[in-house]
Formats: C-alpha cells, sequence, structure tokens
C-alpha cells in the first residue's frame, strides 16, 4: 500500500501553494520533484512515488488546480516555474530531479530552463514537447482542440460523487483500469457541495494554459539549451485512448533528429493517462526515473 503523503504549503504570489510530500524513513537518496498535467494534481502520482521509498518525493497542485484552484493569475509556464521555484526553496530542496507529465513537461522544462542548477535531471512524459496547433486554428479554439473533452468537463456539474466515479469509470482511457488509484484520482478532484459539485481545475487557469503548449521561438530555444540530462516517454495512445496518441511516431523522430541530447523511450500497453495512474504504466516511468536517480550525488540534509 502507498504511504500516504504529508501535505504541505508554500508561499506563492497570490496566496499559498499545496504540495504532497513523501518523506523516507531514514536519510533520503536524492529529492525528486512530480509536476502534473493539466487538469489533474498531485493524486497522478502515488504510484510512482512508491517506486522511491528511499528518496523525498515532492508533488504540487499547481496554481488554479487541486488545492491550489483558488491562486489567481497570473499563469502560463514561467508562472508556474516561479512557483516550483519557491516550493524547491520552501522545501530546503537545492536540486532534484524534475519529472513533468502532460503540460507538467512544459512547467519542469520551463523550469530547467530557467534554474539549471536547481535541475539535476528533466523527465518529460507525454508531454513538454510542443504539440502543434492544427492549420487553421484560432487562438479561441486551441484549448479545445487541444484537450477536447477534458476541457468540456471543466463546465459540467454532479450532483454526488458517485456520479463523478461513473463518469471516470466509463471513459475511454480507464475502461479496463478503473482501479483504486483512479478513483482516489478521480474523489480528489471533486470540490463544491452537492448537487452542484465540480471539477477542481478552474477553466481560466486551463485557457491561459493550454495557449502555451504549442510552444514558442522562447520555449524552442529553451529546450534546446537545457544542460542536465533530459529523457522523454511517449504514450502511444491518447486522452481517449485513441490513435493517434498526443505525440506521433514521426513527430517523435523529428524532434529526436532536432534535439540530440534528448533521450526519447516509449511505454507499452498505456494512454495519456494510464502512463502515470495504471501499475504497468508506474512502473515503466519508475524504470527511467531510476537510472536518472542513480546518476545523483546522494543528497546531504542536515
Amino acid at each position: 500500500m502507498t504511504p500516504l503523503p504529508k501535505m504541505i504549503t508554500c508561499p506563492v504570489i497570490g496566496g499559498e501553494l499545496t504540495a504532497a510530500v513523501w518523506e523516507p524513513e531514514s536519510q533520503p537518496r536524492a529529492t525528486i520533484l512530480l509536476i502534473h498535467g493539466i487538469t489533474a494534481s498531485h493524486m497522478s502520482w502515488p504510484l510512482i512515488a512508491a517506486a522511491f521509498p528511499d528518496c523525498r518525493v515532492i508533488a504540487p497542485d499547481l496554481r488554479g488546480r487541486g488545492a491550489s484552484r483558488n491562486l489567481p493569475a497570473p499563469f502560463g509556464m514561467p508562472q508556474h516555474a516561479a512557483d516550483m521555484n519557491a516550493l524547491l526553496d520552501a522545501t530546503g530542496t537545492d536540486s532534484a530531479l524534475v519529472v513533468g507529465h502532460s503540460m507538467g513537461g512544459f512547467v519542469a522544462a520551463t523550469l530547467a530552463a530557467q534554474h539549471p542548477e536547481r535541475v539535476c535531471g528533466l523527465l518529460l512524459i507525454d508531454g513538454g514537447l510542443p504539440i502543434p496547433a492544427p492549420e487553421g486554428t484560432s487562438m479561441d479554439d486551441l484549448p479545445q482542440v487541444i484537450l477536447g473533452p477534458a476541457a468540456e468537463r471543466l463546465s459540467m456539474t454532479f450532483p454526488d460523487r458517485s456520479s463523478y466515479r461513473e463518469f471516470w469509470r466509463v471513459h475511454p482511457a480507464f475502461a479496463d483500469d478503473f482501479s483504486q488509484t483512479v478513483r482516489d484520482y478521480v474523489d480528489y478532484d471533486l470540490v463544491g457541495s452537492e448537487p452542484n459539485l465540480h471539477p477542481a481545475s478552474t477553466i481560466d487557469a486551463v485557457s491561459f494554459d493550454a495557449l502555451q503548449l504549442s510552444g514558442d521561438a522562447h520555449y524552442r530555444a529553451a529546450l534546446d539549451g537545457l544542460s542536465m540530462p533530459v529523457h522523454f516517454i511517449r504514450a502511444p495512445r491518447g486522452l481517449l485512448n485513441q490513435l493517434p496518441a498526443l505525440y506521433s511516431p514521426e513527430q517523435c523522430d523529428q524532434w529526436r533528429s532536432e534535439l540530440p541530447h534528448v533521450k526519447f523511450h516509449e511505454a507499452p500497453d498505456v494512454n495519456h493517462y494510464t502512463i502515470t495512474l495504471t501499475q504497468r504504466g508506474a512502473d515503466y516511468v519508475a524504470g527511467v526515473m531510476a537510472e536518472l536517480v542513480m546518476n545523483q550525488p546522494r543528497e546531504v540534509r542536515a
């Protein structure tokens, strides 16, 4: 059974950011910072945290999500990265292995570019590489095009917790994988009062952040300039368990040639969600992470 984390808060612009911290019983081997996706929370990570019982694992709820949902604008990757830097300060972390899933990959890469001394290794999980907008897509339509039903869900209400669980139980991503881990993820995401319960992520935060997922010249230059070990893991299926995935094999081939300093991997038999929320996905991700943790200097803390 995955141990329960300690919940902490740290001061950031506009209020306090909430994060989960899994602490080892003895001196930590290393510190790992796990950054979730655009409509998710720290509850994306229990299975992966459990794979590193000798490490201190920190997983925030990003600004506008989870227990940090009341934090106001500014949103966007630079602000999220600044929040992560403040979280590292608050937890006394000099440097960490930084892992980002989906939009969390963009936050992680921005943090690594802005504060390279704090990131000893970087792992991007089905995110962090610019997602090109389809030709002819307007800026107003971009969040819907990239996120699809994930964006629509944020405007929905649910009469009770069981109805939200049922929404996810029949979701194509979890049709064969609705486990206790997924149920805990879903339960944490629901806020408000019956019969008007709703997802925790705010539409303003998600809509603003989605506009930055196609990257720009500054972000691309940041990727080119990363100096620490960088790995990318592709999920072969998308948000609805569909093909094509968020990143096609052809796109990854192009990125592989353009970013020779990045090591590419593919997780078998997972989609964009189950790459972190199933045991098989977590095991694969943890295997890549273990290589990066092994190469970190052992942490020394007073």
